[in-house]
C-alpha cells in the first residue's frame, strides 16, 4: 500500500468521481485509475461500486475511508512539525558553558535568543572544559563555550575563538585593598594574600596556581572548592581574594572591590566548540551565529 494510493483513494470517496479526482491531485486519470486498481488488488476487495455517473463505497471503501483520512492528517502533520524546526519554531539547544560563562556571558545572548526565538527549548549544562569536551565527543551537547587551550585536544572537535577575557581581582570592600591599595595588582602581590580558590577541575583554578607558580610562589588557600557563586560570597564575607573574569566582576560587582591586574596581567581565550563530524541542528546553528556575532 503506497502513501500516494491513499490519496487518490480519498480524493475518489470526496468527489465521487474519478476526472474530478484526478484534477484535485493533478494526475491524469488514468494513472489514477490504475493505483485504485492496484489498491483493490493488494486489500482483496473492491473499494468503490462504479456505475456509469454514479461511484459508491463499497463496504471494504467505507471501513478504509476514516482510516486513509487519519494516515494523510498525520503524515501532514510530520511535515509540519518538520517544518517548524527547520524554520526555528519549535526544538531544543544543548548548551554547555562554564560556570563564570553563565555567570558573565550567557544571560544577554539567551535572551535575546529567546526573544527571537520563544519556541526553542534551551538546555544548558554547566561544567568545566574538560567535562564539557567529553560530553560534545559522546553527543550530549550541541555546542559549548570552552575554556582554550582545550585540556585534551580532540580531533573531532571544532572551536572558532569567540573572545579574550581579563581576570581581575576581587575582595571585600571592609578587608585591606590588595597590592597595598595601588590601582592594579601584580600576581606577585597574591603571595602576601589569602585566596578563595574554585574547585579542581575548574579552568579558573588551574590558571590562576599557574601563575602564581610562574611569579616563584605557591598560594595560599583560604578557602577552596567551590563554584562561582560560592566564591563570589567567601569573598563578600571576607574570607580571601578571588581571581575572576572581568565580565563576571562587572556583573555581579555589588559587594565586592574590584581591582585590575597589572599588565602583562591574566587573560582567557572562550572558544565555541561542536562536533566537527557532525553538523548542529539548525536551532544551535542560530544560537552560534548570534553568539560570534555579539
Amino acid at each position: 500500500m503506497q502513501f500516494q494510493q491513499l490519496q487518490y483513494f480519498v480524493a475518489v470517496a470526496e468527489t465521487r468521481h474519478f476526472t474530478r479526482a484526478a484534477e484535485r491531485v493533478h494526475v491524469a486519470q488514468p494513472s489514477l485509475s490504475q493505483q485504485i486498481r492496484a489498491l483493490e488488488r493488494e486489500l482483496g476487495a473492491d473499494l468503490f461500486l462504479r456505475a456509469r455517473g454514479n461511484i459508491t463505497l463499497t463496504d471494504a471503501g467505507e471501513a478504509l475511508l476514516p482510516l486513509a483520512r487519519r494516515i494523510l492528517a498525520d503524515a501532514d502533520t510530520a511535515r509540519q512539525e518538520v517544518q517548524e524546526l527547520a524554520q526555528l519554531r519549535s526544538g531544543r539547544v544543548r548548551l554547555g558553558a562554564t560556570p563564570s560563562l553563565c555567570t558573565g556571558l550567557l544571560p544577554d545572548v539567551l535572551r535575546a535568543f529567546h526573544d527571537r526565538y520563544p519556541g526553542i527549548r534551551l538546555l544548558v549544562e554547566e561544567g568545566g572544559s574538560h567535562d564539557l569536551v567529553r560530553h560534545l565527543a559522546r553527543g550530549a551537547l550541541d555546542l559549548a563555550l570552552v575554556v582554550l587551550p582545550l585540556p585534551t585536544p580532540s580531533p573531532a572537535l571544532s572551536t572558532v575563538e569567540l573572545l579574550r577575557e581579563d581576570l581581575v581581582v576581587v575582595s571585600s570592600p571592609d578587608a585591606p585593598a590588595p597590592g597595598g591599595g595601588d590601582r592594579a595588582v601584580r600576581v606577585s602581590d597574591l603571595e602576601s594574600e589569602r585566596l578563595v580558590m574554585f574547585r579542581h577541575g575548574y579552568d579558573l583554578r588551574e590558571l590562576t596556581v599557574a601563575a602564581c607558580r610562574s611569579a616563584g610562589f605557591e598560594p595560599d588557600f583560604a578557602v577552596e572548592g567551590g563554584e562561582m557563586d560560592a566564591v563570589l560570597g567567601f569573598v563578600r564575607a571576607g574570607l580571601g581574594v578571588a581571581v575572576v573574569p572581568r565580565m563576571v566582576a562587572t556583573r555581579s560587582g555589588r559587594g565586592l572591590r574590584v581591582t585590575p591586574l597589572a599588565p602583562p596581567g591574566l587573560h582567557r581565550t572562550i572558544a565555541l566548540a561542536h562536533r566537527s563530524d557532525v553538523a548542529p541542528p539548525r536551532a544551535a546553528r542560530e544560537l552560534q551565529r548570534m553568539l560570534l556575532e555579539r
